[in-house]
């Protein structure tokens, strides 16, 4: 075998046109090749007879013919060739008879396709295959009766039935022989197709009375080597004296036929003239030589010589129809003459779209240009019939590059996404430029795969979820929910906390990797925890992953679990002081006498506090203040009022079920300070019922001393501690969490100054505004802080006094 190397459009002529078109397609191609290689074999060679090595002739090392999936097709729908992979040695799959694949054509030349993959390649190849003289020359009939009239002049010309030889070329049909005799000799003769036939020619006059017949021996002959005969007998009838034969108009009839051309539709009609009278005169038509697929398309009237369309004319399977027609009269006198039927074109074939590669998915981030399929069109038409273009149907990101000769490829136009079009059905369109215009369509399915390009979305940038305290542990409060856009793998999102930089991990809160459901692992107290905040984040399963953040806060709900707290007066202070509180005698309606303090842990109604009178040895004689717990008179005191009074104030919240505590307030009706205290001293050995109230008032009065003292060293402590704790915590902090709302009474410390005037018995006792700072609006208290109820009140309340 050899190589030849051409590009796809090598073959058209120079020009202008030519520089043009193949600077098209150089451009449509992007530096890609076609090659043609071209081998010779010789017919009838044995099977996997040797063609040729492709990876030679390509400069190709054979590991890359495979690594690239090489492979060869053939033409048609039988393969012919093999390819191995391994050697890149190309071979014949079975023995081939070129007389089998290419009947009477000159040359045979079988054309197949090397089509190499990663990255798409192909490359064209010829195979010609050479004649062997396999065959022998075959005449029709073993045979052959000649009529001649015995009036017949020397020099007669009689046609004889030609040979016929599958060989070509110098093996095909080269000579007639015919046998030594003293009446004929042959004549060759050549059509002007090249085909040669043989006449019989009359040398001497015959007589028939002295021979009625001749039998010769016709030998036809080939060229090859050794050459190849065959014989026939050529019986020659004399017949008795008919001086005229049938003579035809034209020796060649040439007629033109459309291909579509119906059944019984007339092709020619022949007359053969001759003058004889009664039977010699009488002319009868027949086929001599006809081939026999010609046979069975055209039908000749023996009686009228019309020749009419028997079966369905095909350009596409015989161009042209060849016979011979022999006239005869009576007397047995005959004539030939040969008609010629020329088959004309009609666009009846639609082009034929073949898939050669194709790619069942592409990338979704594949470059545009991207080759994602190869076929080829065909139109077994000729001309303007058998000329085609192609086009894809519909707005699609898809685009069609001519390759060479009918081969086209199918590229992106643009990036695509899986995302908006999953799989694209190309039909792809071919038409001919026939006048009644052809098509054909074929539909390639392209699947878009999936590129990881797409984060996972939550449904929610902030997810918000509430827990009761003192919950169970490992309690599922909600899910959080992450899409994503892409699939498979891609798609599959995971959940998982955030660690914070300089922030230690919440352990109270976990998220489920696989569905995102939010579990509170153990139970939460909202006075130590009123909410938890964390960043969750969603990983898809890509590679390299893409992820999400989302905010998952988790605010604990407040339950009535604590009961209020009574600050003042304290248990302690209640039990230790006969007296707790002062109040003259000249008291009037609305005189406070003390308050009572208490906070509520809760938050919202549940330390929503209300204070009530629960018992009292004069129940008309003192109110309590329902928000404030403020003690007051509810008249005038009276002389009948006995002078030890006991209260008990009950302090509930609002929860469900709502909570209690009481508190005990112990209160002394005086005349005046320092008579009670000089008439207790005076009466003391008596044990007067005045005594214990004069003790009480001294005890009350080393108390608040007591408690004047502290509360300034915790005053001032707590101013230290607050501008210690401002740098990192912008909140101030007190021992215990109070409500949001601010509801409750915060502990308060009164101050009581004594005072006693000279010379008199009278004494003031005033009642002054707590040393404890107060908060501002808006400021929250820190960790074990409370607000004060009279933060609310007026600067008047604040600062009431009363003297007695």
């Amino acid at each position: 075998g050899h190589l030849w190397r051409e590009t796809a459009w090598g073959s058209r002529s120079g020009g202008s046109e030519r520089q043009v078109l193949l600077f098209i397609l150089c451009f449509c191609l992007c530096q890609s090749r076609a090659e043609t290689l071209l081998y010779s074999l010789a017919e009838e060679m044995e099977r996997d007879a040797f063609v040729g090595n492709i990876a030679n002739d390509l400069e190709l090392p054979p590991s890359q013919l495979a690594a690239r999936k090489a492979r060869v097709v053939s033409e048609g729908n039988e393969q012919l060739f093999r390819l191995n992979q391994n050697t890149g040695v190309l071979t014949a799959k079975e023995s081939l008879d070129r007389e089998e694949i290419c009947p009477q054509r000159e040359t045979c030349t079988l054309f197949f396709k090397i089509f190499l993959e990663n990255p798409l390649q192909l490359i064209r190849g010829q195979v010609e295959l050479l004649d062997v003289n396999d065959n022998s020359p075959e005449f029709p009939e073993k045979e052959m009766v000649l009529e001649i009239v015995e009036t017949a002049s020397p020099g007669s010309r009689f046609p004889l039935e030609s040979a016929r030889d599958k060989d070509v070329g110098s093996n095909g049909l080269q000579n007639y022989t015919l046998a030594s005799n003293s009446h004929f000799s042959i004549a060759l003769g050549k059509e002007k197709d090249g085909e040669k036939y043989a006449e019989l020619v009359l040398e001497r006059q015959l007589d028939r009375e002295e021979k009625p017949q001749l039998n010769l021996l016709l030998t036809a002959s080939d060229g090859g080597s050794p050459p190849r005969s065959a014989t026939a007998q050529v019986r020659v009838v004399v017949l008795d004296a008919n001086d005229n034969i049938p003579v035809f108009g034209r020796e060649v009839y040439e007629v033109r036929l459309a291909e579509n051309s119906p059944r019984e539709q007339r092709v020619v009609k022949l007359a053969a003239v001759d003058p004889d009278e009664g039977s010699y005169g009488k002319v009868r038509y027949a086929f001599t030589q006809i081939l026999e697929r010609s046979r069975h398309l055209f039908e000749l009237n023996p009686d009228t010589g019309e020749i009419r369309v028997a079966g369905n004319l095909d350009f596409e399977e015989a161009k042209t129809h060849k016979m011979m027609v022999k006239a005869t009269d009576g007397g047995g006198l005959s004539s030939h003459c040969k008609v010629q039927v020329e088959v004309l074109d009609v666009n009846d074939n639609a082009p034929e779209i073949a898939l050669t590669s194709r790619t069942a998915s592409i990338p979704e981030d594949a470059p545009p240009r991207t080759v994602v399929a190869l076929f080829s069109v065909r139109d077994r038409d000729s001309g303007d019939n058998g000329r085609t273009e192609c086009a894809i149907d519909g707005d699609l990101p898809f685009s069609l590059t001519p390759a060479f000769e009918n081969y086209y490829e199918v590229r992106t136009k643009e990036a695509l996404d899986r995302e908006r079009t999953a799989e694209y059905n190309i039909s792809i369109t071919a038409r001919d430029w026939g006048t009644r215009r052809l098509s054909s369509r074929e539909s390639l399915l392209v699947q878009v795969a999936d590129v990881n390009d797409n984060p996972p979305r939550f449904t929610q940038g902030v997810y918000t979820m509430w827990v009761s305290e003192n919950n169970g542990p490992m309690l599922r409060i909600g899910s959080v929910k992450a899409t994503d856009a892409d699939e498979g793998k891609n798609a599959r999102v995971s959940y998982a906390l955030v660690a914070q930089e300089g922030k230690e991990q919440r352990k109270e809160v976990s998220v489920n990797s696989e569905n995102g459901e939010v579990y509170v692992l153990r139970p939460l107290d909202y006075e130590e925890v009123r909410a938890v905040e964390v960043t969750v984040r969603a990983t898809d399963g890509g590679s390299p992953p893409l992820s999400a953040l989302a905010v998952l806060r988790v605010v604990v709900r407040d339950e009535n679990d604590n009961a209020p707290v009574v600050l003042h007066p304290s248990r302690e202070s209640s039990a230790a002081a006969a007296a707790g509180e002062l109040v003259p005698r000249w008291a009037r309606e609305g005189y406070l006498v003390a308050k009572v303090v208490a906070v509520d842990a809760d938050a919202g109604q549940n330390a929503w506090l209300s204070y009530e009178l629960a018992k009292a040895t004069e129940p008309g004689l003192f109110r309590v203040g329902l928000q404030s717990g403020e003690v007051r008179t509810a008249r005038a005191v009276a002389e009948r009022d006995a002078t030890r009074q006991r209260l008990v104030v009950l302090v509930r919240d609002r929860g469900q079920p709502p909570r209690s505590a009481s508190a005990t307030l112990a209160i002394a009706l005086v005349d005046g300070f320092s008579e009670a205290h000089v008439r207790g001293s005076e009466q003391a050995p008596a044990a007067e019922p005045d005594g214990p109230l004069t003790l009480s008032l001294i005890v009350c009065l080393a108390c608040v001393s007591a408690l004047f003292l502290a509360t300034a060293v915790a005053a001032l402590v707590l101013r230290l501690r607050r501008a210690g704790q401002s740098e990192a915590d912008p909140l101030p902090t007190f021992p215990k969490p109070a409500a949001e709302s601010n509801a409750g009474s915060l502990p308060r410390s009164y101050l009581y100054d004594v005072c006693f005037a000279g010379g008199t018995v009278n004494s003031e006792f005033r009642f002054l505004r707590p040393l404890l700072p107060c908060f501002p609006a808006g400021l929250p208290p820190g960790p074990g802080q409370q607000r004060s109820s009279l933060c609310s009140q007026e600067p008047a309340n604040l600062g009431e006094e009363d003297a007695f």
